[in-house]
């Protein structure tokens, strides 16, 4: 006998709604509500609570290719905003499954919890594979995604919120995720149920310029004996020379870097008037391209994943490298004097650069994240050992 019950339909309880109109549905996790931000993709397998805590990912709607998130539950030691209050990060995030229950040592809650927590709006039951294709077709595309439990959406309001935001480009987002005032970094590398350790005896002093910097990057340099002095990103040149500091480090951060440089290349620029030891990571390389007159480039769809191979002309070496930007430098327009250092072997985009002769080098990608995976460490050394041979101090092996 047939059956007459009435036909039923599970409501979407979240939606992303791209500017051209396009309409994806899916089920809502995370945070209730909506965000506005352009939607990209990242290929890594593992790491979602530190890409979404990046930074540099903040304005920015992160779709994960790997079908499975939250096997490894979410911990306060891999997070890598030096401000978990102010949420500095993606504001959104796209998944292909739901979120998995924790089985991992390590996890002090669930994944989903965490993302209520961080205000992050997410959605489930999305075709990640589909939604990848249309944005490498298309490129980056400014979005709003939404969570409503009740299923209840205004589409059309939704459609003229993603089509009338403005974009990454021209928006300088360092000034939103910088610190508010100078602190002093001394926790050190992870180790092996041990957990981080505490610089107690430094030997250098770096003095790190926060553009939306990552906790793995300071703990590294202070791995090498540093103990690090973290300036707002807008601290004049004056104020950093006031420090007394052995190297500076320019650091990785959002939102278009043109925008950035209005006031951050003048001051990079006196700092280059002096012999101090610098190094510049994903922004603040783009930071040190612009102050010596590079130009840099909105990207299509931007590399955002931690299997990107790159290559370093100074050692014929081909390294696999954790990446995360929509902009990039123009490797055509360095100036005479300065060396293109690393590619990318995906598109052949500049990926590093030093001036001849100084002690002043910088990189496109997060040697921090090692998916190598400690494959770009040898680069803390580098720029250790700038320090080192301007003190006549022995070098440490690269």
């Amino acid at each position: 006998m047939a059956s007459t019950a009435p036909w039923s339909e599970t409501r979407p309880t979240a939606l992303i709604v791209l500017a051209d109109g396009t309409v994806i549905e899916g089920r809502g996790l995370g945070a209730g509500g909506q965000a506005v931000g352009e939607l990209c993709f990242n290929t890594a397998l593992t790491g979602y609570e530190e890409i979404l805590t990046d930074p540099s990912y903040a304005g920015q709607i992160v779709t994960f290719t790997f079908p499975h998130i939250g096997n490894v539950g979410a911990n306060d030691e891999d997070i890598e905003d030096l401000h978990p209050a102010a949420r500095a990060g993606a504001v959104g995030a796209v998944f292909r499954a739901d979120i998995s229950n924790p089985s991992n040592y390590r996890s002090a809650s669930h994944f989903d919890e965490w993302l209520k927590r961080r205000g992050i709006v997410a959605i489930a039951g999305v075709d990640t594979r589909a939604l990848t294709a249309l944005l490498r077709e298309k490129g980056a595309a400014n979005a709003v995604i939404a969570h409503n439990p009740d299923g209840v959406f205004d589409v059309d309001a939704l459609k003229a919120k993603a089509r009338e935001w403005s974009g990454l480009v021209d928006l300088d987002l360092a000034k939103e995720v910088t610190s508010g005032q100078s602190q002093t970094w001394t926790e050190t590398p992870w180790v092996w149920d041990e957990g981080y350790g505490n610089q107690d005896e430094p030997t250098t002093h770096i003095v790190a310029v926060d553009y939306g910097a990552k906790r793995n990057i300071l703990r590294l340099l202070a791995g090498l004996g540093a103990k690090v002095t973290i300036v707002p990103a807008k601290t004049s040149a004056d104020d950093i020379l006031a420090l007394r500091p052995d190297g500076i480090f320019l650091s990785n951060g959002p939102g278009d870097p043109a925008a950035t440089a209005e006031y951050a290349v003048p001051m990079i620029q006196q700092l280059l008037k002096t012999e101090i030891p610098l190094f510049g990571i994903c922004l603040g390389h783009q930071m040190l391209a612009l102050a010596l007159g590079a130009k840099t480039v909105k990207m299509h769809q931007g590399h955002h994943g931690a299997n990107h191979p790159v290559k370093d002309f100074t050692t014929g070496k081909v390294e696999i490298v954790s990446m995360n930007h929509g902009f990039a430098v123009d490797g055509d327009t360095l100036p005479q004097g300065v060396e293109e250092t690393h590619v990318s072997l995906f598109d052949g985009s500049n990926c590093g650069l030093t001036i001849t002769g100084r002690p002043v080098f910088s990189v496109q990608h997060h040697p921090e994240a090692s998916p190598g995976p400690q494959d770009s460490h040898y680069l803390f050394r580098r720029f250790a050992n700038l320090i080192r041979s301007r003190r006549g101090e022995p070098a440490l092996a690269e």
